[in-house]
């Protein structure tokens, strides 16, 4: 398996990504400039990847000029014709704003930029077919974010659609796993932090799982969130 992490003016997580996928996870990792026209090098078993950033300075909002960077154009390509595309940060913010993905990343509730360690744990297809299946039932996760407009929101009609497909893959909770209103960092609705698609091949997420890769810092709880997407079907099950 292949994965292109694509850059763009303002990325400034695509580093962390390359190492971790390169180094910490032993995958082929491609960067990928954002006037690429041209990503026929890679496979619909591959994986192409927007990290965090503030690309293009976040103007109009998060994500809403990358989306129009020619290397988009491809992307949406990809990810229609079945290949793999992860948003992470303002990779899932620009997956939004190109219509990959449902809803949209509001303003944090206390209209407050927030960096610290924040606890996840997994739904939908996610938690069913990647951890029950191996007997990993209560796995909760501490991974740092780092966002200003990370609330998620989805009209009623979309959110209903999300969990009967199994799409919420990421919910914010307490150590314990407990969803409360202070476990919530940013407001986001049924505390919502990571969503795939339909058909279960884009998806992305708030938090930064490439943060919490290395022994060295002291967290590999992200090691076991990419770990565990790569063993299922690459990415999908």
């Amino acid at each position: 398996m292949k994965f292109g992490v694509v850059i763009f003016p303002g990325s400034n997580c695509d580093r962390d990504m390359l190492d971790a996928l390169q180094y910490d996870l032993n995958q082929e990792v491609v960067p990928l400039w954002h006037k690429s026209e041209d990503i026929s090098s890679f496979t619909t078993e591959d994986c192409i990847v927007l990290p965090g950033g503030f690309s293009y300075g976040d103007y109009l909002r998060c994500g809403a000029i990358a989306r129009f960077s020619p290397v988009m154009k491809q992307v949406i390509a990809f990810a229609n014709d079945g290949g793999k595309v992860y948003g992470v940060c303002n990779g899932f913010q620009i997956l939004c704003e190109s219509g990959l993905l449902p809803g949209a990343l509001l303003r944090n509730e206390r209209q407050q930029y927030i960096c610290k360690n924040i606890y996840i744990k997994p739904g939908g297809f996610y938690r069913e077919q990647l951890l029950e299946d191996a007997g990993r039932f209560q796995e909760v996760y501490k991974i740092p974010i780092a966002h200003g407009e990370g609330r998620y929101y989805a009209d009623p009609e979309t959110l209903a659609q999300l969990k009967a497909n199994g799409q919420i893959i990421f919910r914010y909770c307490d150590e314990a796993g407990n969803e409360t209103p202070e476990s919530n960092p940013n407001g986001a609705t049924d505390h919502i932090a990571g969503i795939s698609n339909a058909q279960r091949n884009v998806f992305g997420m708030m938090p930064h799982p490439e943060r919490a890769c290395s022994a060295v810092l002291g967290n590999e709880d992200g090691k076991k969130i990419l770990t565990s997407l790569l063993m299922a079907g690459q990415l999908v099950s």
